[in-house]
């Protein structure tokens, strides 16, 4: 039997129920992007996005890397 973890889904259901990040997950869903290629899509802020991407990262919704 599989061991749940009811705080781990509770992150994960936390970080899909924003629009906002379902949106970016559809996104990223069809190619890897960038922060700026994401920003193109929405009237957020630099900020606004970089909350937005620590939730999914910290759920394990998404993966982040540097380049550059």
């Amino acid at each position: 039997m599989v061991e749940v973890s009811y705080e781990r889904l509770a992150t994960i259901f936390k970080a899909l129920s924003d629009e906002t990040r379902l949106h970016i997950i559809d996104m990223l869903s069809c190619n890897e992007l960038c922060a700026a290629d994401i920003l193109a899509s929405f009237n957020l802020s630099q900020s606004t996005l970089s909350y937005h991407m620590k939730i999914l990262i910290d759920a394990g919704v998404v993966n982040s890397q540097r380049n550059g």
